[in-house]
């Protein structure tokens, strides 16, 4: 059995609903929406966000679930959506999980108009449900993913990222809505404040620890679908490129920076910025980095009883770090 599907067992029977109720969340009266909403589910990917919102809500509640839940989850991949129909079109990408992006099927005038219908169907169902406490979780998010985004690119142009910054663009751009998703968990069964702030916190390490991960696979060969020395074509001042800039002597800086800077599309030039990177300890460094993120993450489930619910998400979050793709 895939590890996925080991960690959705006993939430099964929510998943297998959710997927209608998602369906349902997105339904609109204009036929050629629906046709490209009906395209988007049909390619979704591992929905570990409605796992983690699924997970916690039963873990924290004791293994009760309401409709809150349901529309809790509804709301983040609505927002997940829309974000990845909006990065497509920034990025001008025409694949997406190895099909055609919605971009490049339908152009990029509709492709934005799909991702503001997302977002403007997210705000609708908190609205119309007076779930305000689980709409303010997910809108801090969706500031936070635009704010990370923007300091990541004013950075690239300078490649001035120092590792406070690089770890706080990746809070924002990623970990903030595996947060949203931990938070509404536990908002949306009934948690006290306090709760939903410790099971916020939980996804910021899980999030943290997933994007460095992500980082880590530019360094390597396996066969992922992400090409060796993207983030280095794209300027992306990930964490091993950053400590080894901080580690190596002012002409190896340089040449570095030079590198990355003027010749990032020469594949025999990034291929040596990677050699040199592992040879200079970043690799090592960032990988006990990732672990600290995972244990943090993991010692924040140690106050809670033994359940399903806690053995799935102690696996998630080893998945994360453990992961081939």
């Amino acid at each position: 059995m895939k590890i996925v599907e080991h960690i959705k067992l006993p939430i099964k029977k929510e998943m297998e609903l959710f997927e209608e109720k998602f369906k349902d969340s997105m339904s609109s009266k204009v036929p050629l929406l629906n046709r490209i909403t009906h395209f988007i589910v049909r390619r979704k990917g591992k929905q570990m966000r409605p796992m983690f919102v699924f997970l916690v809500a039963k873990m924290v509640s004791g293994g009760n679930f309401n409709e809150r839940t349901y529309r809790g989850a509804s709301l983040i991949e609505l927002i997940h959506t829309g974000s990845l129909v909006h990065d497509d079109v920034v990025d001008d990408s025409n694949r997406r999980r190895g099909f055609f992006s919605l971009n490049a099927l339908w152009k990029n005038k509709i492709a934005v108009l799909v991702g503001d219908y997302l977002f403007s169907k997210s705000l609708l169902l908190s609205i119309d449900n007076d779930d305000f406490d689980l709409l303010k979780l997910v809108s801090i998010a969706l500031k936070e993913m635009t704010e990370g985004e923007l300091l990541q690119i004013e950075k690239a142009r300078k490649l001035d990222i120092t590792e406070a910054v690089y770890f706080e663009i990746i809070r924002q751009k990623t970990a903030t809505l595996i947060a949203a998703c931990t938070g509404i968990g536990a908002a949306s069964v009934g948690a006290k404040k306090d709760e939903i702030e410790l099971m916020r916190q939980f996804g910021v390490y899980i999030g943290i620890a997933f994007q460095i991960k992500d980082d880590l696979f530019d360094y390597t060969d396996d066969k992922i679908g992400k090409p060796t020395g993207i983030d280095i074509k794209e300027q992306k001042m990930t964490l091993p490129l950053i400590y080894t800039l901080n580690n190596c002597s002012a002409k190896e800086k340089k040449w570095l920076i030079n590198s990355v800077k003027n010749h990032n599309t020469d594949k025999k030039r990034v291929k040596e910025v990677i050699a040199f990177v592992k040879k200079s300890g970043g690799m090592e460094y960032t990988i006990a980095k990732m672990k600290e993120y995972q244990a943090n993450a993991l010692k924040m489930l140690s106050s809670y009883p033994d359940s399903d619910y806690k053995k799935s998400l102690i696996t998630m979050v080893n998945y994360v770090i453990d992961r081939k793709i």
